[in-house]
């Protein structure tokens, strides 16, 4: 699915400085890297839009950046990227950060310049926020988000609109606007934020700030042990990591924020978007995390978007096997889950049994489930168009001509696939039997 995206936040250079470590300084026990050589690449939330723009979308950078060579450097490795660049100006200079790497492990790094007085965002700018189809703010403490007219912009699209808008805050940074979709600080940057302890419980910080910051949901990232949810009035839920082993992480916390922006649009289900964005930034990191980033690479590489969609009124093995079937026919499945009103309209009143946040929550817990996106229509067709997959599975046994979402599929080039029915397990039989027994 190619979305609109706008991500808002600081730029910077980063520069990796890497060479032959054949010999240590005999004063130091430091290494001596010789004939050393500088890759330039987009860093902070320039890294961010890459990521996002590799993922296909159409993507547009709203940063401060001053008139000099770093500035013009950024330009560049961003539109090399397919990214647009609307600058805001400042009258500092471009922040650089130099890596040096040894034996493929940073041994150091060296930062250079930092943000001035940061002008207001231009129109263009400001009407390529309200028209986006969701909003990933990177701060990176430079100081973009405490401009007043960005600030109010940001609210009045949190107030107006169903748009996403993803908050990944920085210590030296402005707190999330009210009513943020998500913000996802890392584990001492939400005990900070939640004046508490460094070390206490996540899920305590989590808490606490989805109320000190109005946001519909915290997610804080806890690196190798995954991230801690805490959204509405429930209980906060750990979602673990896969295991990648040693490896750098820069840009772990830019891949998973690029990944669950673009995962929330359409209302899919919090959880979800979290576990696909976890998953995106161990993926990322075992693939060698920003340093082995080629954006051109990353944007050939083809993947295949399976779609299925129902009720899912208490989960069954049918179900289950279902969605197996489809997810193998692809890279990526996402659900596209009845919401409750749409339920009563197709089964009745007495249905659903079980409220759309849980029954999301239970397909998001499948190994097999990427995304879920609850949709209010009769039919999935207005959320198809949105989420455009290469493939849609029904479960059943269908003829083609019983299959009205073929043809629509087939305007982008997508095909309509049935997998078998599995007999002997049915929602409306097992509710059946549990009022049977009840009574």
């Amino acid at each position: 699915m190619s979305l609109r995206m706008v991500v808002v936040g600081d730029a910077l250079l980063d520069v990796d400085v890497t060479g032959d470590v054949r010999r240590r300084l005999p004063e130091a026990n430091a290494p001596v890297i010789d004939d050393p050589k500088e890759r330039l690449r987009p860093g902070g939330a320039a890294l961010a839009a890459a990521l996002a723009a590799a993922d296909g979308h159409d993507v547009v950078l709203v940063t401060a950046l001053a008139a000099d060579a770093a500035g013009s450097r950024i330009h560049e490795l961003c539109r090399d990227a397919g990214v647009t660049v609307l600058a805001v100006p400042q009258d500092g200079s471009t922040p650089v950060k130099r890596r040096i790497i040894a034996d493929q492990k940073p041994v150091a790094r060296l930062d250079e310049g930092a943000c001035g007085s940061i002008e207001p965002v231009p129109p263009d700018a400001l009407d390529a926020i309200s028209a986006a189809d969701a909003v990933l703010v990177s701060d990176y403490g430079q100081g973009l988000t405490s401009v007043d007219n960005l600030r109010r912009a940001l609210t009045g699209v949190a107030k107006a609109t169903s748009t996403p808008i993803v908050w990944d805050p920085h210590p030296r940074g402005e707190a999330p606007i009210p009513g943020v979709r998500l913000a996802t600080p890392n584990r001492a940057e939400a005990a900070a934020f939640a004046g508490q302890a460094a070390g206490t419980d996540a899920s305590e910080h989590a808490a606490a700030l989805v109320d000190a910051w109005q946001a519909q949901a915290v997610c804080v990232t806890l690196g190798s042990d995954g991230a801690v949810l805490a959204e509405g009035q429930a209980a906060p839920l750990a979602i673990p990591a896969p295991t990648v082993g040693p490896h750098d992480t820069c840009g772990a916390g830019d891949r998973f924020a690029a990944t669950v922006t673009a995962s929330l649009t359409g209302t899919t289900a919090t959880e979800a978007a979290i576990k696909t964005a976890v998953e995106a930034a161990g993926d990322f990191v075992g693939s060698g995390g920003a340093a082995a980033f080629t954006p051109v690479e990353r944007r050939t590489r083809a993947r295949t978007i399976v779609a299925t969609g129902g009720c899912f009124d208490l989960l069954h093995a049918g179900h289950v096997a279902t969605l197996q079937a489809a997810r193998r026919l692809g890279d990526r499945l996402i659900v596209c889950l009845n919401s409750d009103d749409s339920v009563r309209r197709l089964k009745g009143e007495d249905r659903p049994v079980v409220p759309e946040r849980d029954r999301a929550r239970l397909l998001a817990a499948l190994d097999c489930v990427d995304d879920v996106v609850v949709f209010d229509e009769d039919t999935p067709m207005h959320v198809l168009c949105r989420i455009r997959p290469d493939i849609w599975v029904k479960g059943g046994d269908y003829a083609q001509d019983d299959l009205p979402e073929s043809d629509l599929l087939a305007t982008w080039g997508g095909r309509t696939v049935v997998v078998p029915f599995h007999g002997g397990h049915s929602t409306t039989s097992l509710i059946e039997t549990a009022r049977a027994t009840s009574g």
